[in-house]
């Protein structure tokens, strides 16, 4: 695989380098969405041609609009720990900061480090008023990570097809709300 990374900035957190989409993190995002309980929330586990799909998705949507999630970094080792950052896909119920992290990567706190900068990100250089995080009801690990950000469970909400059917909770907060708990 080339070496090739999509278009757009890099952020950096204390543990974290959070930046586009490249070719050379598809083992590793292949991996994820093939671990059933790492993908069951993001679509469901997938095979390996479903995955290239879904990274060149993300690769896209950076080349072409300037906004897509970040691939996670771990800054002292080089591995690819996750996906994570602001989406905005055609028909989304507003604008969100979604995540999803490798296997061998949760509960390290490395969700939290990233999406803060990447809430930072959305509402100061974006402009975003608000955010969202599209929730399954049964996800548990993401309600509590969306809590630690701040944000609260706003009730059910519809994704567009073809995860129309999909059980979801709209969770966000405001940019105002977002900035009074960081100035604390």
């Amino acid at each position: 695989m080339t070496d090739w990374i999509a278009p757009g900035p890099t952020l950096e957190t204390e543990r974290l380098i959070l930046r586009p989409t490249a070719m050379a993190d598809f083992p590793r995002w292949a991996e994820m969405m093939a671990d059933p309980e790492a993908a069951r929330f993001i679509g469901g586990a997938q095979p390996a041609p479903a995955a290239w799909r879904g990274l060149m998705t993300m690769a896209g949507a950076w080349a072409l609009t300037g906004v897509a999630m970040f691939s996670l970094v771990e800054k002292s080792t080089g591995l690819w720990v996750g996906r994570l950052g602001p989406w905005t896909p055609e028909g989304w119920p507003g604008t969100e900061v979604g995540w999803g992290l490798h296997p061998d990567a949760q509960g390290r706190g490395y969700g939290v480090e990233g999406a803060a900068a990447t809430l930072d990100y959305a509402f100061d250089v974006l402009g975003w008023t608000d955010v969202i995080h599209c929730i399954d009801p049964d996800n548990v690990p993401s309600q509590r990570l969306a809590e630690r950000l701040g944000s609260s469970n706003l009730g059910p909400t519809k994704l567009p097809p073809p995860f129309q059917d999909a059980p979801v909770d709209r969770w966000g907060q405001t940019r105002e709300q977002w900035r009074a708990r960081r100035n604390r």
